[in-house]
């Protein structure tokens, strides 16, 4: 709502230009620009939408300041230690925690929808066996939209809600078979006895040929690595499915450029980087240099899973999965894994060290997580994979919440021109 005005005064522009400064229920106030080129001529210039608010939402709010992460006003330290994965997806999706009988009807629909169209094991046989599995990810799940035509008109609720069942269901499926498919184990279908968590590491890892047990310990820092990753307010792919949905695109292709967006590595790719900076390390005790290495301005060595774009405080995140990281090392039996032995230390460093506690630069959310999946087993290539499971609930609540936003309009930012003005062809036998 409307708090107060802001007024901006241009040269050569005669009366001031007055904006509206608009106030949410937490953090900055936003001053209202839309109508600056209208009324004054200009536009704003933000490389990276560092000061720019993109949108209105109620889904998460975060303050990187303080280390505050919170789903529709729910700490996530709190919904860490009592909720779930799914009663998180609910949460998000719908904006309150779910009575018994409404989670007991959403975890049914789920359940009911994590089997895939049968012939899309076809888009997976047609890939290499050695393709990165988000490639096959963000194809799979664009090819969605051509299997399930009863769900993609974006005008009609009923199909909106169907979509985001669909969605958040059939990820982890899609995720399961792009490791199976890239290993040569046939696909393993899902098994609706499961949980959420529990399932997918059973289509992971289990074979025809003889029983597969989920270990509790897995599958809870499965579930809680999910509820942590599952929303993170107007990120980088978030933004890219808003974007996409904006043009009035199905919703699965919208996930599916939000899940290309993830993979780059300055954004979901970050966790698959910290595995490949422990291997670069080697040993423990090559870890004084690379300490050093991090230190020096000249080096471009870089500690990858230390510090955060948003968090200028301990990555809430971090110190829910820290404990957990733990756990499932002492389950496995991994406490003196040679790589892992590396990671440990090097969190004790940083949290230690005068160099890493000055510059704020905390283990973050993907250290932790990278620790977990290594232990597990899980191939680098396919963390990234798991960081679009968790992340398909934020997105499918945001592209709800932005499809059903009245004021909705098509993105499109605009740039500051430097190039080159108005020119004249010359033919090509005149060209010097």
């Amino acid at each position: 709502m409307p708090n107060d005005t802001a007024k901006l005064n241009i040269k050569n522009i005669a009366k001031d230009a007055e904006f509206a400064v608009l106030q949410g229920t937490q953090g900055p106030d936003v001053i209202d620009v839309t109508n600056l080129y209208k009324d004054t001529g200009v536009f704003t210039y933000d490389p990276g939408f560092m000061s720019t608010a993109s949108c209105e939402s109620k889904i998460t709010y975060i303050d990187g300041e303080k280390g505050i992460l919170r789903y529709r006003g729910y700490d996530i330290e709190e919904l860490a230690q009592k909720s779930s994965f799914l009663e998180v997806s609910y949460l998000l999706l719908y904006g309150d925690l779910p009575n018994a009988k409404k989670y007991k009807e959403f975890s049914r629909k789920i359940t009911e929808h994590t089997m895939v169209h049968e012939q899309l094991q076809f888009l997976y046989r047609g890939y290499p066996r050695q393709a990165h599995p988000m490639a096959i990810m963000s194809g799979a799940f664009s090819s969605m939209s051509a299997f399930y035509h009863d769900s993609i008109d974006i005008d009609d609720a009923d199909q909106r809600e169907l979509a985001a069942h669909r969605m958040i269901a059939k990820v982890p499926t899609l995720a399961a078979m792009a490791y199976k498919y890239a290993i040569g184990h046939p696909f393993v279908y899902p098994n609706n006895k499961l949980g959420f968590s529990e399932n997918f590491l059973h289509m992971m890892f289990s074979v025809p040929a003889e029983e597969y047990k989920v270990s509790p310990v897995l599958a809870k820092a499965m579930d809680l690595i999910f509820l942590l990753h599952a929303d993170h307010e107007q990120n980088a792919s978030t933004s890219t499915v808003r974007l996409a949905g904006s043009s009035g695109a199905n919703p699965f292709a919208c996930i599916s450029a939000g899940i290309a967006s993830l993979w780059g590595p300055a954004h979901g790719g970050a966790n698959e980087a910290v595995i490949d900076m422990l291997e670069e390390i080697g040993d423990v005790k090559n870890i004084p240099t690379f300490i050093e290495k991090a230190k020096s301005k000249k080096d471009p060595f870089r500690l990858m899973g230390f510090g955060h774009r948003v968090y200028k405080n301990y990555d809430p995140r971090a110190a829910v999965l820290r404990k957990a990281a733990h756990d499932v090392l002492k389950e496995l039996g991994q406490e003196n894994n040679p790589l892992l032995k590396i990671a440990v230390k090097l969190e004790e460093i940083a949290l230690t060290d005068e160099y890493f506690v000055a510059r704020k630069l905390y283990p973050n959310v993907d250290f932790y997580s990278g620790i977990i999946y290594k232990a597990m087993g899980i191939p680098s290539s396919l963390y990234t994979v798991l960081f679009a499971i968790a992340r398909t609930a934020g997105w499918v609540a945001q592209w709800k919440e932005m499809m059903e936003d009245p004021s909705q309009k098509i993105g499109r930012p605009r740039q500051l021109y430097t190039g080159a003005k108005k020119r004249k062809y010359v033919a090509i036998k005149k060209r010097k």
